[in-house]
């Protein structure tokens, strides 16, 4: 079919500077805070979870080569959200406050995980 759209569905229930666990593949059950998120990609980055090894060359801008160490891309359906309260991996669900405001929620004791 020429010129078919493809549609994305991006899944927003996991952002930047969440605390969340891996629930599935090497890293399965390190916990760590999401430093970047891919929404087009449905991946995120985690600090110290998925390491992986690049070998760089010297270039003008590093002018150190060798083997540097940083963090890789996981799917975002291989983490799960941490609650504040239940210190644990939870399912969340979304709530309208008073005010009108969207906010995410813990499935499990009802708490509120957006700031």
């Amino acid at each position: 079919m020429a010129g078919a759209r493809v549609e994305v569905r991006i899944s927003g229930h996991i952002k930047k500077d969440d605390f969340v666990k891996v629930i599935a593949g090497k890293d399965r059950g390190k916990q760590g805070k999401v430093v970047r998120v891919f929404p087009k990609e449905k991946r995120i980055t985690v600090e110290r979870i998925n390491m992986i090894k690049r070998h760089t060359r010297p270039t003008q801008k590093m002018q150190q080569g060798g083997i540097i160490e940083r963090e890789g891309k996981i799917h975002v359906s291989n983490v799960m959200l941490v609650c504040v309260k239940c210190e644990r991996g939870v399912r969340i669900g979304h709530k309208y406050l008073e005010d009108g405001k969207k906010v995410r929620i813990c499935r499990r004791c009802g708490e509120v995980l957006d700031k």
